[in-house]
């Protein structure tokens, strides 16, 4: 036992237990010594389980020293050090476990054991000391003061009844120095931080190298060095405390149960030098230590919360550096796991929900996610709450609540955020200490919530108080700091503000020299450039704008693109710094080649906005604030005579959600014939390429080596003009018309051309097409065209093709339509061309390049009519709409099959919609343009949603007839993105959709599709074969919408009856 407990070697103690548990076994009950050799025993099982954390050692230590207690009289002499022994394996276990009723019933034996001893009996000094240590992990658990100076004062009375040269004074030294440590971290007292280093180097001094506790003592006295760091910023008690972890790690033995607490604390030494220098190897090393440390811990260890706590803190530091969002995910992940395993009223709680929401606000920052900010604020108000007023973590707490508010409040613009988050940073402020590390930090960041304040109100006295607080920030912020950057950064912006409105000279002269500084201080490649370029070309930029300098101008531009084209950094930062890039471009140098370069960077950085680790419904949220750049873009080339990349740019930047759904499921027949086992792979993606991060990262790697093949460089990339012109269909032009501010531009695109045909139109404008707009929707609530509705064949020449491919506003209004219907010369597109509508260029180039050959099995119409889908008004002519094309189609010889209402389930008809080329959905649809994905079709047994059918297998997927109400009708905010169902039955894999832009007669329904299918059935270029097809379906629905027309007078409401049918694909 002596041996082990010098030497840490297993085999010792294994040997001491066996002949030990010997001993016992041959002594008979009743024996005097019999108390004594179970207590030898129990000490045993518990220094095993003290380097091993086996639970069943410690249950059995409990077990044999309880039976020692019970075996000796009260008034036996080794009654008190069988109590104390009890006691330290009663707090072993529960170091562990975490059970409260461990740790009592610990401080109840060993209290017993301390009265049971005279004054000067030489293990009194030992069993104070460990009274103090059971004192101090109940401190630890429930942060009740008074524990912690009962734990001071027991241990301070055993180090002093210690003799200089006793073997236990390293010990009682140590103990009492994590006693002192305890307390500082509840109270912030520094005198007590100071006692803690004083009491643990003593311990270290003391302690003779290879002794088995050294590792311990010198792990706990780095903590202390790194605690007295936090809180005065000195750098020499930094590197002492990683000098000192590292040497306790490589002492620790591997397999040793505080192993994983010994890297955890210096990995978080690591971490807190990052914090200081910016050195990024330093968080690298971190992350590696604590990783270990997570990896070593059982999941039952009430240490694990502590470990993955930290762990998460440094992938968050990480992330703010690197940008890189699968470390903001780990971090999240690890924090989420420490505060679950938290048992609510641990000591610990509040410091674990607070970091939590500190990555949730990081997250928040870098991808505008609401749900983050909404989480980051209810976990540090949660932290917040459960932290006692005069605890040193409280105004930490405080600061970060109300970074959270100030954030929230640059979205909602809601008052009473800043207001609050002012007020907590306040009391931050007031709470801290000046000679405290973080001071500066809190400073800054209230300085930073008055600007916002300031930029909403307009109220002086912020601005002022703004740049008192930043100004105090930056001067109490040593040069070399890694924080020192983003104060001069914020203490630069508030100088810009107050300038925008006072135009005070000196105030930007201020600002540009703390900006120019904070850019000067970043180094390459660091998360925050950007950032702090953009905000520097913005005050250059102010300057010009009062002064009219042209330098200003020049060092503006500069910044921006410096900002734009950085290899780091938020994608959302780049954007806006490259919008601003362009806007000043366009605004002061019109003619300047770089205006091209600017838009391309922008609209590159638009597919990292709306990447594959968002939600469906998170990608559209970050495009509302961006809809409209690629038209913006478009315009611009248009304007330097460039329509190649107008048409590049309005092909990469439009319907980026849809696109990207498409990229998921592109034919990859050419790689496959390359590299079969890559294109298995990516297929094996497809499927769940929207389950976010991870995911997304695959992709990206997947794509990165499928682009380095030989030939497939381009892969998935967008297309080039020259490849968006090959593959148009041969029966009529794609024409793309382009709506911006400044100007309107139509680009055909025709079989032959190597360039768009570019055709200005100089007399429409987007206030044009937004009153015509206006004027539609007014036109639909008069006639209640916003649910269908019940209301009580030669063929002439047929006309060319055309496909329109409208942006912005256009692509709510009816191109197809477009006339003249009032006077004696009446006339309209619809009398000379067969219009289709396409999303996209490349919807229609690729269904062109990849002819489908059906499976001639799977050749056929399959109809379903859904009357009284529950939640939603009967359509029953739906009915008699499906059963009259089921009869027609079987008189023709069609592979034909129906179902209507309740004999059909969603299963059901994901079967046949996967055993029938073509579909007929006679039921309502319902749009969801929030999560597109949702959108689905009302059955009587269910609803049928896009995402399940993009999920589905339709490789023979032809026509798709959406007799069903608005489902080619998307959304304003976001009209380039084509949120509607049509469009989704597209990216489904549907080579052609009918569907309507607006509500629709039941009546008129059913004629147009009777009418369409008697056209297709007759126009078969096969009739005595059973398939269907649907290639001749726009010139059908343009003959059965004729039809109708016919039927009908010129009067507006006529006019809104036979419009409302459209065509998309081929």
């Amino acid at each position: 036992m002596s041996r082990f407990e010098h030497s840490g070697e297993l085999s010792d103690i294994a040997d001491a237990i066996s002949v030990q548990q010997k001993a016992v076994n041959l002594t008979p009950h009743g024996h005097a010594d019999l108390a004594c050799y179970l207590n030898n025993l129990g000490n045993s099982f518990t220094c095993r389980f003290e380097r091993t954390g086996e639970l069943s050692d410690i249950a059995d230590a409990i077990s044999v020293h309880q039976k020692a207690v019970d075996l000796t009289p009260h008034s036996h002499a080794d009654l008190a050090g069988y109590l104390n022994n009890l006691g330290n394996s009663f707090t072993s276990r529960f170091e562990s476990t975490g059970e409260l009723s461990d740790i009592a019933g610990a401080i109840s034996v060993q209290q017993k054991a301390v009265d049971l001893t005279p004054q000067g009996h030489a293990e009194l000094a030992g069993y104070l000391n460990n009274l103090g240590v059971s004192f101090i992990r109940r401190f630890e658990r429930t942060s009740e003061l008074s524990d912690s100076t009962d734990a001071i004062s027991a241990q301070q009375k055993a180090v002093d009844l210690t003799p200089h040269g006793h073997a236990d004074l390293p010990s009682c030294l140590n103990n009492l120095g994590v006693s002192f440590i305890r307390r500082f971290e509840h109270t912030g007292k520094l005198s007590d931080i100071a006692d803690a280093i004083s009491a643990q180097q003593k311990a270290v001094d003391l302690t003779p190298l290879g002794h088995a506790d050294l590792a311990g003592y010198l792990s706990n006295l780095g903590v202390s060095f790194i605690l007295r760091f936090e809180r005065t910023g000195e750098l020499s008690d930094m590197a002492d405390a990683i000098s000192v972890q590292q040497k306790a790690v490589d002492f620790t033995p591997d397999g040793h149960a505080d192993l994983p607490v010994r890297l955890n604390g210096l990995g978080n030494s690591f971490t807190r030098r990052y914090e200081r220098t910016g050195e990024l190897s330093d968080l690298t090393d971190a992350l590696s230590a604590q990783q270990k440390a997570v990896d070593l811990t059982p999941h039952s260890h009430t240490d694990l919360p502590v470990c993955l706590n930290s762990l998460g803190s440094s992938f968050m530091r990480r992330f703010a550096h690197t940008g890189e969002l699968s470390d903001i995910a780990d971090a999240i992940s690890a924090q989420q796991k420490a505060v679950d395993l938290t048992p609510h009223g641990h000591v610990g709680l509040a410091g674990y929900l607070n970091n939590l929401g500190t990555s949730f606000l990081s997250r928040f920052e870098h991808t505008g996610e609401l749900s983050d900010i909404v989480d980051a604020i209810s976990v540090q108000q949660k932290a917040v709450d459960l932290t006692p007023h005069g605890h040193a973590d409280l105004a930490c707490y405080l600061n970060n609540l109300g970074n959270s508010f100030t954030h929230r409040f640059g979205g909602t613009g809601e008052l009473s955020e800043i207001d609050y988050a002012i007020s907590v940073q306040q009391k931050a402020v007031d709470l801290t200490p000046h000679s405290h590390a973080d001071l500066a930090g809190y400073l800054n960041n209230l300085g930073n919530s008055f600007m916002r304040r300031f930029e909403h109100t307009g109220e002086l006295s912020d601005i002022a108080d703004a740049i008192s607080v930043q100004q105090k920030a930056v001067d109490l912020t040593p040069h070399g700091h890694a924080d020192l950057p983003s104060c001069l950064q914020s203490l630069g912006s508030s100088f810009t503000c107050r300038f925008e409105h006072t135009g005070k000279l000196s105030d930007i002269a201020d600002a540009i020299s703390a900006q120019q500084k904070a850019v000067d201080l970043t180094p390459h490649g660091h998360a925050n450039l950007s950032a702090l370029l953009t905000n520097l070309a913005g005050s250059f930029s102010a300057r010009f704008t009062s002064f009219g300098s042209d330098g200003d101008l020049d060092e503006s531009l500069s910044r921006y693109k410096a900002a734009a084209i950085s290899t780091s950094g938020p994608p959302r930062v780049k954007l806006q710094a490259a919008k601003r890039w362009a806007h000043r471009l366009i605004q002061h140098h019109p003619q300047s080649p770089e205006v091209l370069l600017s838009y391309d960077t922008a609209l590159s950085l638009i597919t990292l906005i709306a990447g594959l680790e968002q939600t469906v419904r998170g990608r559209y949220s970050q495009l509302e604030g961006i809809s409209g750049l690629a038209l913006e873009a478009a315009a611009a080339a248009c304007a330097l005579d460039r329509a190649d990349k107008a048409l590049e740019w309005l092909e990469q930047g439009r319907c980026l959600v849809w696109s990207q759904l498409n990229a998921l499921r592109t034919p990859l027949d050419d790689l496959r014939s390359h590299d079969q086992k890559l294109a298995d792979k990516k297929m094996s993606l497809e499927d769940e390429a929207r389950a976010h991060l991870n995911l997304a990262r695959q992709w990206d790697n997947l794509l990165t080596t499928a682009r380095a093949i030989p030939g497939f460089e381009s892969f998935l990339m967008p297309s080039p003009c020259s490849t968006l012109m090959q593959h148009l269909p041969e029966s009529g032009p794609l024409v793309v018309i382009n709506i911006n501010d400044r100007r309107c531009d139509a680009l055909a695109l025709l079989v032959g051309l190597d360039e768009p045909l570019h055709i200005p139109l100089s007399k429409f404008s987007v206030t044009k097409a937004d009153e015509y707009r206006t004027i539609l929707n007014s036109q639909l609530r008069t006639h209640d065209l916003r649910v269908r509705e019940v209301a009580v064949v030669s063929s002439a020449r047929v006309p060319p093709r055309i496909w329109w491919c409208p942006t912005g506003p256009l692509s709510s209004l009816p191109l197809h339509a477009a006339g003249v219907y009032q006077g004696p010369n009446c006339e309209s597109v619809f009398d000379y061309v067969v219009s289709s509508y396409t999303p996209t260029v490349t919807a229609i180039t690729d269904r062109v390049k990849n002819r489908q050959f059906f499976d001639v099995k799977t050749s056929g119409l399959f109809l379903t009519s859904q009357p009284n889908a529950p939640g939603a008004s009967p359509i029953l002519g739906t009915t008699k709409e499906v059963q009259t094309i089921f009869n027609r189609a079987k008189e023709s010889g069609v592979r034909v099959q129906k179902l209507e209402g309740d004999a059909m389930t969603v299963g059901e008809c994901l079967e046949h919609m996967q055993g029938f080329s073509s579909i007929h959905l006679a039921c309502h649809g319902s749009q969801n343009a929030a999560e597109p994905l949702q959108s689905r079709f009302l059955f009587h047994q269910g609803s049928l949603e896009l995402g399940t059918i993009l999920q589905s297998n339709l490789k023979n997927a032809d026509l798709a007839f959406l007799s069903a109400c608005q489902t080619s009708t998307g959304q304003e905010k976001l009209s380039d993105e084509a949120v509607h169902l049509a469009a989704g039955m597209l990216a489904a894999g549907y080579r052609r959709v009918i569907g309507t832009m607006w509500s629709i007669g039941d009546k008129s329904a059913q004629e147009v599709a009777t009418t369409f299918y008697e056209y297709l059935l007759a126009h078969r270029n096969d009739c005595s074969a059973a398939g269907f097809d649907g290639t001749h379906s726009a010139v059908a629905l343009h003959y059965a919408t004729q039809q109708l027309r016919l039927s009908l007078d010129n009067s507006e409401h006529s006019l809104l009856t036979w419009i409302p049918f459209v065509h998309f694909g081929l």
